[in-house]
């Protein structure tokens, strides 16, 4: 499967998914917070916002809105608008944009989508839980506590690997959702065309 051939409505559409997405995470936190902690389309949302939305565009408002639906998270738990980390997060975001950005120029189809997020993800992962196990003074500093921020984390709170495996099914569902919504586009344009 190549990518489709973007048009206005496929690019709106596009933007709406992802915004929709990105913005899952911020409904989820109140409607339900115990279910699935971290189920929601980070990655897949930067990935394919920068696959499928052109130019600039498509490194600006994946990163944009990510970065916005932060700072709505951290003032919903009284912490600064603006925190440390995203020291730990932006890279993960920035890997999966270039990794969009990779794929578009390849015209990759779901298999270097899915796989694509898969890396995005696993990256996130151990740069997020890096960043983590050298901020929060309670992990020790040495390989055990690198390792205990990889799989369990800290006593009080689930395992990170939970975290990471609701984070990567959110991520892969919704990028084939992405992908899908564009496939059905692509047939109504080239119908539209064979019709006209």
């Amino acid at each position: 499967m190549n990518l489709p051939h973007t048009t206005p409505f496929s690019i709106l559409l596009t933007l709406i998914l992802l915004l929709t997405g990105i913005f899952f995470r911020l409904i989820r936190v109140d409607l339900a917070p115990e279910s699935l902690p971290n189920f929601a389309p980070l990655m897949a949302a930067a990935l394919c916002g920068a696959v499928f939305i052109p130019g600039w565009l498509g490194l600006l408002v994946p990163i944009v809105a990510l970065l916005v639906s932060d700072a709505l998270l951290n003032v919903h738990y009284g912490m600064p608008v603006v925190s440390s980390q995203l020291l730990w997060t932006l890279p993960g975001y920035l890997i999966a944009v270039g990794l969009g950005w990779m794929i578009r120029e390849r015209r990759g189809g779901l298999l270097p989508i899915l796989a694509g997020t898969l890396a995005a993800s696993i990256a996130f992962y151990l740069i997020s839980n890096t960043g983590s196990w050298l901020g929060l003074a309670a992990y020790p500093q040495n390989f055990a506590g690198w390792i205990q921020s990889q799989t369990t984390g800290l006593p009080g709170y689930p395992p990170t690997w939970v975290f990471f495996r609701n984070s990567l099914v959110g991520d892969l569902l919704f990028a084939t959702c992405f992908v899908e919504v564009e496939r059905v586009l692509a047939r109504s344009a080239f119908s539209q065309r064979v019709t006209t």
